[in-house]
């Protein structure tokens, strides 16, 4: 299955030093031009983009369907716009955090996880501790209101309880 990524799961999963996590379960993953852009030329010396422009498993993408990522563009930012857009034309799955991305990408059919779903995946596996892993994001500014970071630790346990 192909994997697109978003900008935000590249640094955030940097930021925490799990960075590898994305080849250890995805092996190849895709990720558009503006995502590329976002992340090392414009993101220069921040989290991720030496780790992005360094990973040979990492691909960069042309988009084709420019009127798509237009039409996306005039409610989400270019790179989000972007990797929705060739998750779709690579039918494949993609990896997102912000909101208004998620829910766009669910309302075309698009399969989707993002950063707290590799880390529970990684939990699952006994990769790491999930909770410390959690908290380590949030310490680096990823955004999780108080009732959701509950809920996400409720669902790891519950997982884990059914071994699912």
């Amino acid at each position: 299955m192909n994997v697109v990524s978003n900008s935000t799961p590249l640094i955030a999963l940097s930021r925490i030093h799990r960075f590898s996590l994305l080849n250890d379960y995805f092996g190849a993953v895709l990720i558009p031009q503006e995502v590329y852009e976002e992340v090392v030329t414009r993101g220069g010396d921040l989290f991720g983009a030496e780790e992005v422009a360094s990973a040979e498993w990492i691909k960069v993408e042309d988009v084709k369907n420019r009127i798509a990522v237009d039409s996306l563009s005039i409610a989400l930012d270019k790179g989000e716009a972007e990797a929705i857009v060739l998750a779709k034309e690579k039918d494949g799955m993609l990896i997102i955090d912000e909101g208004d991305g998620r829910r766009t990408a669910e309302s075309l059919g698009l399969k989707i996880t993002g950063t707290v779903g590799i880390l529970l995946l990684a939990s699952f596996d006994g990769k790491l501790d999930f909770k410390r892993a959690l908290d380590e994001l949030i310490a680096v500014g990823f955004r999780l209101s108080e009732k959701e970071y509950k809920r996400i630790l409720q669902l790891e346990k519950s997982l884990h309880r059914k071994g699912a």
